[in-house]
């Protein structure tokens, strides 16, 4: 059984792959070829988690005590940031990654900005820990759009703090320079990012959109993802980190808004008119207590929608797809915002079209071989049917369902497992966090 973009599944599917790339697809088939490999369950195309921040899955379970908001999060999140080497960075990137793979994501937008030495000195290769990202989602086996952030004050007007000089190139134009560097492959594409409005001035942003859409790459940006940054550009500029990005070239299809979470009516207008992509994190933004975006007005208005894990609180496209629908019921109460077809499409098409990869996240002739298989067997599953089994999945699977993933035609995940083994996520959960054996 597979998905093939249609309101339903359609039942005994025969795909055939050629280098990597979907040949024929044939519905139908009663007798498969003898050779052919048998994916028990619903297979979907790859997931695409469109916002990861890798290293700070090395918080999970760590930032859980005391009351708190974003802010003293954050604080928690720079003194872990400030122990990471490139070393230790790859063993952690790639052991996340490799947790991604087994929740059936293929693809992962790596929103980066952990660039140079914790006291902000380049290493030898200005780029070496991009790279390290890149070398860890190809051993992972996972595709990955390496978002290089620029990211230059401390606030609105305010120098890079101690903790934030290893973000910061120092200007647009340093961090463009930086950034011309970097090579793309065929499983590794390079986006950019303006980190926020409060980290980057308008002039600044501007430079960064201008690269983006010079180069025709894609460009996102955090987006209102608490009302204090929402007072402080009001403040200082009269504007809305929206409006912003607006004037500074930024917002265009190619466009992606993380969070997007307190946005006004102008906001949405902005942001829909131009055919942007909101990237929604809710178990992030829950853990983080951003609030509750209501994306229902976002689509309506033109924009579209991708899913992202961001900092790793839960690595699972499933919840995130459906909480965006689950949370509107919350903030709304009423029902029904989002199909679930619309959902299972925001955490492959729309998640792979923000990421620059807009031939993957769909079955269908030409499409990279990027397939993900559900189990049904499982109890989460026990008494769907066929008419119901996408709503099943979507409201009800989680990234322990995940059974089979194949990328590029090549399969990586097999019954659940994947060959870079769990200790490995453990030992570098513990080397990045100053902790010995168990």
């Amino acid at each position: 059984m597979a998905w093939l973009g249609g309101d339903h599944p359609e039942l005994d599917v025969l795909i055939e792959v050629e280098h990597g790339v979907i040949a024929t697809i044939t519905s139908g088939e009663q007798s498969p070829p003898r050779d052919v490999q048998i994916l028990e369950g619903l297979t979907l195309p790859g997931l695409a988690n469109a916002h990861s921040h890798a290293f700070q899955r090395a918080l999970r379970g760590r930032t859980q005590q005391g009351r708190g908001t974003f802010w003293t999060w954050r604080e928690q999140m720079y003194r872990l940031a400030a122990r990471l080497d490139p070393e230790s960075y790859l063993a952690l990137a790639r052991a996340t990654y490799a947790e991604m793979a087994m929740a059936g994501v293929t693809t992962v937008g790596e929103f980066h900005y952990l660039h140079h030495t914790p006291g902000g000195t380049p290493y030898a290769d200005p780029n070496e820990m991009g790279r390290v990202l890149v070398a860890a989602a190809a051993e992972a086996g996972v595709r990955i759009t390496l978002i290089d952030s620029c990211y230059l004050h401390g606030g609105i007007g305010e120098p890079a703090s101690d903790a934030q000089r290893r973000f910061s190139d120092g200007s647009a134009d340093a961090w463009a320079e930086r950034v011309n560097d970097l090579d793309e492959n065929e499983s590794a594409r390079i986006g950019a990012a303006i980190h926020s409005m409060r980290a980057v001035d308008p002039e600044s942003a501007a430079t960064v959109a201008e690269w983006a859409r010079e180069r025709k790459r894609p460009l996102h940006a955090h987006v209102s993802e608490q009302p204090a940054e929402n007072e402080a550009c009001l403040d200082a500029y009269g504007r809305t980190p929206t409006a912003l990005l607006a004037e500074a070239g930024a917002l265009e299809a190619g466009f992606t808004a993380v969070h997007a979470t307190h946005l006004d009516a102008g906001d949405v207008r902005l942001l829909g008119d131009a055919g942007a992509c909101c990237c929604v994190c809710p178990t992030t933004e829950r853990d983080l207590a951003d609030g509750i975006g209501r994306m229902r007005p976002q689509v309506d208005a033109g924009a579209s929608l991708a899913v992202g894990s961001d900092s790793h609180a839960v690595i699972d496209m499933f919840e995130e797809a459906r909480a965006i629908e689950l949370d509107e019921r919350l903030a709304s109460g009423e029902r029904c915002h989002h199909s679930a077809v619309d959902l299972l499409r925001a955490a492959t098409e729309g998640g792979h079209r923000s990421l620059g990869w807009s031939e993957a996240g769909r079955i269908a002739v030409g499409a990279p071989a990027d397939l993900v298989t559900v189990g049904l067997d499982g109890v989460r599953m026990a008494g769907s049917e066929p008419e119901t089994i996408l709503q099943a999945v979507v409201f009800a699977a989680t990234a322990a369902d995940v059974r089979t993933v194949i990328v590029d035609g090549v399969e990586i995940v097999r019954d659940g497992r994947h060959g870079v083994d769990p200790s490995a996520l453990d030992e570098a959960v513990r080397a990045v966090t100053g902790l010995s054996g168990r």
